[in-house]
């Protein structure tokens, strides 16, 4: 017999209504879209529009994901920074393939993106670690992200050990670095009345010399 205080999933839902997308309004590349989009995103205060869900694989393919911030955005690609000795450094040294999305539920859009990653330069890493506040340096330095512990007093003592012993900005511990998502597909999803949505995606044809091609997706 349903519980009658938990909530039926089966008729949670909403209708989609902020509107359709149509090849007349995309702009004519994916970084366009993608910054006209983001723009909206920021503009509708949307808490941390800048989150996404980044997807790997593990050792045996098994998939693994976890939300990340986009830290810098150019027609090549997608940054964020991340600990390479964590869970999805560790992934991405073995398998460079991922993908990622941008869940804009508000606006009743996503954004998802298919590519490669790979590690950035150093001077690269430097230039989006220098201005953390201290606290975070602190915390990315005093720990090993995705490393087992015995509880948070063991995180927290770490951490005020190293701030003790420090003073001011900190050095950029080796492993900690920007990576970047080089797309091959990125596809543009709005909600649709009665779930027919809008889904256009710019696709990398590489025998065409790496041009971009747009093609509609049923919903």
């Amino acid at each position: 017999m349903p519980d009658p205080t938990v909530p039926d999933l089966t008729t949670m839902r909403r209708d989609y209504d902020q509107g359709s997308f149509s090849e007349d309004t995309l702009a004519a590349t994916w970084l366009a879209q993608f910054r006209r989009w983001f723009d909206d995103a920021v503009a509708a205060e949307l808490p941390e529009p800048n989150a996404m869900v980044l997807a790997t694989a593990d050792p045996d393919g098994a998939p693994d994901a976890r939300v990340v911030l986009l830290k810098g955005l150019s027609e090549d690609g997608f940054v964020f920074v991340t600990n390479g000795a964590s869970a999805k450094g560790a992934q991405l040294a073995l398998d460079d393939r991922v993908a990622l999305v941008f869940p804009w539920h508000a606006l009743q859009r996503q954004v998802r993106v298919v590519g490669t990653a790979e590690r950035l330069d150093d001077a690269t890493s430097d230039a989006h670690w220098d201005p953390r506040p201290r606290g975070a340096q602190l915390a990315a330095a005093a720990t090993v992200q995705s490393s087992v512990v015995d509880g948070r007093e063991e995180l927290v003592r770490a951490f005020r050990e190293l701030d003790e012993q420090t003073e001011g900005a900190l050095p950029r511990p080796a492993s900690w670095a920007a990576y970047r998502v080089t797309p091959q597909r990125v596809e543009f999803w709005q909600g649709g009345h009665d779930r027919l949505h809008d889904r256009l995606r710019f696709e990398r044809d590489d025998a065409e010399g790496g041009s971009w091609v747009v093609r509609r997706l049923a919903p």
